[in-house]
């Protein structure tokens, strides 16, 4: 009878334990939040247009060359390709 009620009490405890797991599993569940997705600006965004042609916003990389343009930081510009970076002039304060 002893062996009947241990086995009748490791089965609760077993029981109990699951349900605690699948709690937990559906408490991270909820936790996880989606990320939005970025939209891509693309090549459109280095570009200006203006009358006939076209003005690069952006210079190219001193290093790279055409095609890899550098990207602006506030203060300097930057190649992600190469990680050159080049400092934007100061005005001088009088």
């Amino acid at each position: 009878m002893a062996k009947k009620v241990e086995e009748a009490k490791e089965g609760k405890v077993e029981e109990v334990k699951e349900e605690k797991l699948e709690e937990k599993k559906e408490e991270k569940k909820k936790k996880k939040v989606e990320k939005k997705k970025r939209k891509r600006k693309g090549l459109f965004s280095h570009y200006k247009v203006e009358g006939e042609g076209l003005r690069r916003l952006l210079p190219f990389c001193e290093r790279c060359g055409i095609g890899f343009f550098m990207a602006d930081h506030g203060n300097r510009y930057t190649c992600g390709h190469c990680g050159f970076t080049r400092y934007k002039p100061t005005e001088a304060k009088e």
